[in-house]
Parts: structure tokens; sequence; C-alpha cells
């Protein structure tokens, strides 16, 4: 396997999120599209690495915190979505705009 096909295969996860961030109204659909944006992020870290500096440590370290930073956000979205749908009954963004202050 080359840089260019791990590069193809993260670009196809991170059109796939950014399409589903885009037209899903679901919440919970819309944090799976960010979740696949970050993961596709995170293979671009690592094939950059193997591939340009593999005796370098900094990308795994980047990797790492990305997946912690998904999987916070991973929680709080979710805390946030089930508060949504407590309050409103419904967990599609766009019939949300009550919201304003």
């Amino acid at each position: 396997m080359t840089l260019t096909n791990y590069l193809i295969v993260s670009a196809v996860l991170f059109a796939l999120g950014a399409f589903g961030v885009i037209t899903r109204r679901n919440a919970i659909a819309v944090l799976m599209g960010i979740e696949l944006m970050l993961n596709a992020a995170n293979l671009n870290f690592l094939a950059f690495w193997r591939f340009l500096t593999p005796h370098s440590m900094e990308p795994q370290v980047f990797v790492l915190i990305g997946i912690t930073v998904a999987a916070a956000e991973a929680a709080v979205g979710l805390a946030v979505v089930l508060n949504v749908y407590r309050d409103f009954g419904t967990v599609h963004v766009d019939e949300v705009a009550t919201l304003k202050g």
C-alpha cells in the first residue's frame, strides 16, 4: 500500500462525514458524520507518519489526542442531544430553532 491509497481512503471518509453533516437532520447522524471526519484526519496523521517520518513519535501523540477529543465530543454531544430531546421532544436539528435566547 502506498501513501496515495491511504490518502484516497481518508478523503472518502472525510467526504462521507461531510455529506452526513450537511444532509442529515438528525443530530445523532450529524455527530456520526463529525466522528468520520475526525477519523479521516487521524488516518492522515498516521499515513504521513508511516511514510515520511517513521522514527518520530509526535504524530502518534497527535492521533491519541485526536481520539481523546473525538471521545469527549461524542460524550458531550450525546448529552446535549439528550437534553434537547427532553426539552423539545425531537432531535431534528432544524426543528430546534427555538433555542434563540
